[in-house]
């Protein structure tokens, strides 16, 4: 390549200075940092809005799926933090409140069982053998119940626990701000190598 050529070329991208490319690179990498930042910050809110749904047994279901919906199609929205609960979203409120109702029911069910167990364990224990009859029915009468009772139905904890996973990269402003950062990266990188380039050749006499 001639030097004649050379200078030609060099005016000719002069205008597009590699400043210019920096400073982009600039605005959109801030951009994209308070992007991200504000995916997790509305991450942190519409899980804490999800928790108190939860405790107030309100609607549980389009809390999740709005949560789950926004982590899903958002990056940087990871729950999950070292040295935190895991899995991070926990619907407690609704496990503690079924819970509760299966012990109910089970108590419910076992109920009519004390008056058969009582009568029972009358006609094994009678009044008066064994000493005081009382003392000696009260374990036969649990032991009955036990044996023909309903133990409360077991639920398993991890039908209420979530782990969404946010994806690597979101066509949101936080996603595009980054494409931005990484083309702007690149070209001032190109500009600046390919100016250098130019004047070594000239200064050289190419």
């Amino acid at each position: 390549m001639h030097k004649r050529s050379i200078h030609h070329f060099y005016r000719a991208i002069k205008p597009v200075s590699y400043w210019y490319f920096l400073i982009a690179l600039i605005i959109t990498g801030t951009v994209a940092v308070f992007a991200l930042r504000d995916n997790n910050l509305t991450a942190i809110k519409l899980h804490d809005n999800l928790t108190q749904v939860d405790k107030e047994n309100g609607n549980v279901n389009a809390a999740l799926n709005q949560l789950r919906e926004y982590i899903y199609s958002h990056m940087n929205t990871n729950l999950a933090t070292p040295g935190g609960i895991y899995p991070p979203i926990q619907l407690k409120y609704t496990y503690q409140r079924l819970e509760t109702a299966a012990q109910a029911k089970a108590n419910a069910i076992n109920e009519p069982l004390y008056t058969e167990a009582e009568n029972y364990c009358q006609a094994v224990i009678p009044e008066g053998s064994n000493g005081f009859s009382g003392r000696v029915r009260v374990p036969c009468i649990e032991n009955y119940v036990t044996a023909h009772g309903v133990k409360a139905q077991t639920i398993s904890p991890a039908l209420y626990e979530f782990d969404f996973v946010s994806p690597f990269w979101s066509p949101d402003l936080a996603g595009w701000s980054i494409v931005a950062s990484i083309i702007f990266l690149i070209l001032f990188v190109v500009r600046f190598a390919l100016e250098k380039w130019l004047n070594y050749r000239l200064k050289h006499h190419a």
